[in-house]
């Protein structure tokens, strides 16, 4: 079983997306646990009054009926409500011919991902980069973890006994026992 995700979105643009694969069907999930992980997000330490503006909950979009996963991909939505500020700076269509672009950022910041995602994508608006390469992406990361958490959750007592060609045994090797002991100093 293969698990994937996907963010997109940025952090002053319409909203953000995540995209779970591998889930199996049947995982009983709600919107109010996600919300829930996502409010305890919220309550960590930012710099900006970000976390006062935005009050994150999130959307099914697919993958999700009647509270339990449907084995396709699961797709959320989470809205950001500073978007109605911020329409004509992150706009998806282009200016009028010769405009120059709205509130551009052409010095990179010390310690973020503005110089090496300019390069990386070759853009002369930093601002394309550092929306996406944002703290406010994680919301979209928090929601799909806990959905993958509660997969965890489920699955703690199931185990692996085939992988490949490479069957698993009952027992651990005596020599690899040897190898993998943690040392009595180290015990917690």
């Amino acid at each position: 079983m293969t698990f994937r995700f996907t963010t997109a979105g940025e952090s002053h643009g319409r909203g953000l997306v995540g995209i779970l694969e591998g889930i199996p069907a049947g995982l009983p999930v709600s919107a109010e646990r996600i919300n829930t992980e996502l409010k305890r997000r919220m309550g960590g330490y930012g710099r900006g009054a970000r976390m006062k503006i935005e009050s994150d909950q999130i959307e099914w979009l697919a993958g999700v009926r009647a509270g339990e996963t449907l084995g396709s991909p699961i797709a959320m939505l989470v809205w950001n409500r500073d978007w109605e500020h911020w329409q004509d700076v992150m706009a998806a269509e282009a200016d009028a011919p010769g405009a120059e672009r709205r509130r551009q950022v052409t010095r990179p910041r010390p310690g973020h991902a503005d110089l090496a995602g300019s390069l990386k994508y070759d853009r002369r608006d930093a601002r394309d980069i550092l929306e996406r390469a944002s703290a406010r992406e994680t919301a979209a990361r928090v929601a799909l973890g806990t959905v993958a958490q509660a997969f965890l959750k489920q699955a703690a007592g199931a185990s692996v006994s085939v992988s490949g060609s490479v069957k698993a045994t009952s027992r651990i090797p005596r020599g690899l026992a040897k190898r993998t002991a943690v040392p009595a100093a180290s015990r917690t």
